[in-house]
């Protein structure tokens, strides 16, 4: 079994990269990917465990995109976290977020909440601040009950406070991760915009965007999910993927490699990735042709 969606320190999770990898060994798992949001900055230490461990360790990121008025996550698998030009832009969305940091304070002070984004800070070891760090802080002060609380009354896209950052659109995801080697595919297609998207509609325009494929395996998926995008996939001939998105302390309950107990996934997702990743043919990306 293979878990290809998990987070560090690094971004939004509590585990720091070689904890992860020490874990996915002692869960003999075949296979794991590290994908924070927006940065690759804990992928040399994750990738540094691999003579340590069995498992297969996968560099990967988890990109924040726009998609029909709506937040829309893409997972980038097997790439080249040392690519040049891939690291830059990679900064540059960071550069992004920090500003809208800045402008998610000034929204929250001006709601009479005494708040600022050095005591955030202190909830990123990493240095990078999302949004999982405003709502745990927002929480310790008392200003609403739990990080869940926080993202639907205040900084979630329906919160009073919410700020979104200049986020990609799909096809540029899409674009600089085949520029770097990897596959481009929708994090947790189930999990967005309310389930307002008519999914067989819109992965089909994702696909025309150039997005390969979808987790159809999803750690907080129900039967009756999986099964339906795992059709869609087959339909859609889109490749399906799946991860547990594991956050250590900040996503209770959910486990590595299992989430909520009942995840599977073959190892034949994979291989399927692999097999699809893009090639240089005089500096010109195409994807493997069977």
């Amino acid at each position: 079994m293979i878990d290809l969606h998990c987070h560090s320190c690094f971004s939004d999770g509590t585990d720091e990269p070689e904890a992860l990898a020490i874990k996915s060994d002692a869960l003999e798992l075949t296979a794991l990917a590290l994908t924070d949001h927006d940065t690759l900055e804990g992928l040399p230490r994750f990738l540094a465990m691999q003579p340590e461990v069995k498992t297969r360790l996968v560099p990967g990121i988890e990109l924040s995109c726009r998609f029909l008025g709506k937040e829309l996550h893409i997972l980038g698998l097997l790439v080249d976290h040392q690519n040049r030009e891939f690291r830059a832009r990679i900064d540059e969305v960071r550069a992004r977020r920090n500003q809208r940091n800045i402008k998610l304070v000034e929204r929250l002070q001006s709601l009479g909440i005494d708040i600022n984004l050095e005591i955030v800070r202190t909830w990123a070891p990493s240095g990078l601040v999302s949004r999982t760090h405003f709502a745990r802080q927002l929480a310790a002060m008392g200003i609403v009950g739990n990080s869940p609380e926080a993202f639907r009354k205040l900084i979630g896209e329906n919160g009073s406070a919410f700020v979104p950052f200049q986020e990609l659109s799909p096809t540029e995801a899409a674009l600089w991760i085949h520029e770097a080697g990897g596959v481009a595919l929708v994090a947790h297609p189930g999990r967005f915009a309310a389930g307002r998207f008519i999914w067989n509609d819109a992965m089909s325009e994702l696909q025309r965007f150039g997005i390969d494929g979808f987790e159809a395996y999803y750690g907080e998926y129900g039967p009756a999910e999986q099964r339906y995008f795992l059709e869609l996939a087959a339909r859609l001939g889109m490749l399906p993927s799946g991860g547990s998105d594991y956050h250590g302390g900040n996503k209770p309950g959910l486990e590595l490699g299992r989430g909520r107990g009942n995840l599977k996934i073959p190892d034949s997702v994979l291989e399927n990735l692999e097999a699809a990743r893009p090639r240089s043919i005089n500096g010109v990306f195409h994807p493997w042709v069977s």
